[in-house]
């Protein structure tokens, strides 16, 4: 494939091989960009500015919707190279580009709501006889810079509602699975004026810097690790930000909850995408009482999954995203188990392959929950009372999304004001998102929020009129 910028498909000498991670075979290539091909999208994207404020918003609406309707009539070849590229199995694959689907859907809509507001200047002195409001206004140019784990879905959430509100992109997927979102990008640029999408593809090291810290941009809108976002925030200046950057997301239940419900939520939340993604459960907090049923059950449902090629249909655990991957998760349970933690189920690797796990015994300071463990993980951590279930699941730079299951409103009123993440979701998983929803996190887990209607209103500035 090619990257796309101002409206033309460009190819480069030197490209990279984009990979499948279940077989190591090649999948497709893409170019090797560089700093003239990132400054190239950047401008190609100021001057498209003015075409996108000039759309109304009854045209723009339209525009996404015919977007909308193409990428529906390629959603299977899509959610084909989603599986191809991550080996993400093909059913979740399918449900990505629904969700995807549904984003762009809201944004079409969206962009017919972009509404200020007045202002009761005579409720000061020097307003009587004085009318002001608010309208909205594009940022300009945004960056979009997206990870491989959902490769459409997440750049779908920054580039609809960038374009919603009138702005114009530059887009850098994953190199680790670039190819469905470029293609996403690719059908979204040929809808629009020239320059609107541009889509680059090359090594971070060469083409972020230009991207992040040239004047031109207006926003970073950015999902990723902790130590790109930090970088980013320090080299973005006067931008705008929003940095998505993960999450050690904790799921607790009590001795009052429903442990079927509960052990069905901790393992579609553990093994989602072989654990490989920021609200997926890291960590799961277990109050004495139910802990060894709950567990029982838990390594019961655990060992039913089936683990294999990711184009099969009945496949629920496919590879990670690469052998080293998985090597990391690895090395990480094997240190928690020399240090006291118990293997219930699982703990195999093989290739880029690492078996669902259930790991009894954690204690809150291994590097299995302290950190971002990203593998098919279910860690068990035991505690006596809900203030403790509190203290551990805040005992963590991150604070992203937490799963409370309880059926005692006096617990869920506790668990939602004592932790501290940017959502606590009561008798749901931390994995559940709807696409609509406001969505971001605490302390190191970023800054902004996500979710069509918020991020559109990220997307804009105020500007005020007075009329005297």
């Amino acid at each position: 494939m090619k990257m796309f910028i101002n409206g033309q498909f460009i190819d480069k000498k030197d490209r990279i091989a984009v990979t499948n991670p279940f077989n190591n075979e090649t999948v497709d290539h893409v170019p090797l960009g560089d700093i003239s091909d990132a400054k190239d999208a950047i401008n190609a994207a100021f001057k498209a500015k003015k075409s996108m404020r000039d759309l109304s918003s009854r045209k723009l609406s339209r525009i996404l919707y015919d977007i909308h309707h193409e990428l529906k009539e390629k959603s299977k070849e899509i959610s084909e190279l989603i599986c191809l590229e991550t080996g993400k199995p093909i059913k979740d694959s399918k449900i990505e580009m629904e969700r995807s689907l549904q984003t762009l859907l809201m944004a079409a809509e969206e962009s017919k709501r972009i509404y200020g507001e007045t202002i009761p200047m005579d409720a000061a002195i020097a307003g009587k006889s004085v009318f002001g409001f608010t309208i909205k206004i594009p940022l300009g140019v945004v960056t979009a810079i997206t990870p491989f784990n959902y490769p459409v879905n997440l750049a779908i959430h920054k580039l609809a509602p960038a374009l919603a509100a009138k702005n114009t992109v530059v887009f850098k997927p994953s190199m680790k699975a670039p190819l469905s979102a470029l293609k996403m990008a690719e059908i979204m640029g040929q809808h629009l004026p020239e320059g609107a999408v541009n889509a680059v593809t090359g090594s971070s090291n060469v083409l972020g810097e230009e991207i992040i810290t040239n004047p031109l941009i207006n926003k970073i809108s950015f999902t990723g690790s902790v130590s790109t976002g930090l970088s980013i925030a320090k080299k973005a200046g006067m931008k705008k930000l929003t940095l998505e950057l993960g999450g050690n997301d904790p799921l607790i239940v009590m001795d009052d909850a429903n442990l079927d419900a509960a052990v069905t939520a901790a393992v579609g939340g553990s093994y989602l995408n072989a654990g490989q993604v920021c609200i997926a459960v890291k960590r799961i907090i277990l109050h004495n009482n139910i802990a060894d049923q709950f567990v029982e059950q838990l390594v019961s449902q655990t060992k039913k999954l089936k683990m294999g090629d990711p184009m099969d249909p009945r496949t629920d655990i496919g590879p990670l995203i690469s052998e080293n991957s998985a090597i990391m998760v690895e090395k990480v349970v094997d240190d928690s188990i020399k240090n006291g933690a118990k293997l219930l189920c699982g703990g195999k690797r093989k290739g880029a392959f690492y078996e669902p796990s259930v790991i009894d015994n954690v204690h809150p300071e291994m590097k299995l929950v302290q950190n971002e463990t990203f593998g098919p993980i279910s860690p068990i951590i035991r505690v006596k009372t809900l203030e403790e279930a509190i203290n551990v699941s805040n005992n963590t730079p991150y604070g992203l999304q937490a799963g409370v299951f309880t059926e005692n409103i006096e617990n869920a009123k506790k668990a939602v004001q004592g932790i501290e993440s940017g959502s606590v979701l009561i008798n749901k998983q931390p994995t559940f998102r709807t696409d609509n929803m406001p969505f971001g996190g605490f302390k190191m887990s970023g800054i902004g929020k996500e979710g069509v209607k918020y991020a559109v209103e990220d997307m804009t500035r105020s500007k005020l009129v007075v009329i005297g």
